[in-house]
């Protein structure tokens, strides 16, 4: 029903930035709260970020707060994600996915809340 395709990664030196894309088909992402997870070798998938599906609550890690900003355009079917101020433990391949509506934002650090996934793109951060 719902298909998510991210783009945007690829090699940058720390203290840059980077913004990454993923654009969704099939249906508009409306009422989706739309989340960013990432995944580095051999280390779990962890929670980033991710956003109502009004734009009007946000929720991030710790790890990334201050750096990442979360964004969505739903005319264009489309959520972002900015990162400043990279750090080699960034790296890993980030992945989008996306909810119909939760019932709170507590759900929204919790993959198990996420019914689609993209495929996920790699961000790489050099020293």
């Amino acid at each position: 029903q719902l298909q998510l395709v991210e783009s945007g990664g690829g090699l940058v030196q720390a203290g840059g930035s980077l913004r990454l894309s993923c654009a969704a088909s099939g249906r508009a992402l409306s009422r989706y709260v739309m989340g960013w997870f990432r995944q580095a070798p051999g280390k779990e998938r962890e929670f980033v970020t991710a956003i109502s599906w009004s734009g009007g609550n946000t929720v991030y890690a710790d790890s990334v707060k201050g750096r990442f900003t979360i964004s969505r355009d739903n005319a264009k079917s489309t959520v972002y994600l900015q990162m400043n101020s990279l750090k080699t433990e960034d790296t890993a391949v980030y992945f989008c996915a996306a909810a119909i509506t939760l019932s709170s934002t507590a759900t929204y650090r919790t993959q198990e809340s996420y019914h689609y996934w993209g495929q996920g793109t790699q961000v790489t951060v050099s020293s």
